[in-house]
Parts: structure tokens; C-alpha cells; sequence
């Protein structure tokens, strides 16, 4: 099943090594088979805020994705982005084949 590393990156930098980080991240991801589906995007906010900008990279799995990220290739990068960038990183899991809300819906209707 998919997994996700997402990205809310609260701001912009030009910086030299933020640039540096751009160019260097796809070496780290592709061992761990990880393509990025968004990347620096602007968000249409249709409810809510969303100060920043999107990144999300897709990974085949969950266990791949946390190897990317603790992998010393990418822990190398990672001052790069901080020193500069404040962000909200995550890993998630994606959805099986077939996923339906409403199955969701009945499990935690009829956990009650």
C-alpha cells in the first residue's frame, strides 16, 4: 500500500542551500522507489488557511518511506531545508484499492 511523505512548507527561501536541497533530493528518494506528486505547490484554500506551500511524494510503502527519511543520504539534506524553511513533515499511509469512507463510517458507527 502507498505511503506519503508530506510537506507544509510555511514560506519561500531562494537561500543557497534550500536550492541546493531542490537538487540534491531526488538522489536520496530513488533507492526507496519515492516520486514526488506535488511539489512547492500554492493550494487553492477552499476552507480554512493554508499559509505556505505542498509537497507530496509518494513511496510504495510506509517502511520505504521511513527509510528514505532516516536514511543518512537524506538526514544530510535535511539541515539544508531547517536552517532556512520552517515546515511540517509527515508520514502516512495511504488507502488500499477499493477504499470506501462509508465502510469507515459503519466500523466507528458500530464501535459505539
Amino acid at each position: 500500500m502507498s505511503a506519503y511523505a508530506v510537506g507544509h512548507i510555511k514560506g519561500e527561501s531562494r537561500h543557497e542551500d534550500v536550492l541546493s536541497y531542490m537538487e540534491r533530493i531526488q538522489e536520496t528518494l530513488d533507492p526507496f522507489g519515492g516520486r514526488f506528486r506535488v511539489h512547492a505547490a500554492k493550494a487553492e484554500v477552499l476552507e480554512g488557511t493554508w499559509p505556505g506551500h505542498l509537497v507530496l511524494i509518494e513511496f510504495p510503502d510506509l517502511e520505504q518511506a521511513r527509510a528514505w527519511y532516516d536514511s543518512p543520504a537524506y538526514q544530510e539534506l535535511i539541515p539544508l531545508r531547517t536552517r532556512h524553511l520552517d515546515a511540517d513533515i509527515l508520514l502516512v499511509p495511504g488507502v488500499p484499492p477499493g477504499y470506501e469512507a462509508a465502510q469507515t463510517a459503519a466500523a466507528r458507527r458500530a464501535a459505539v
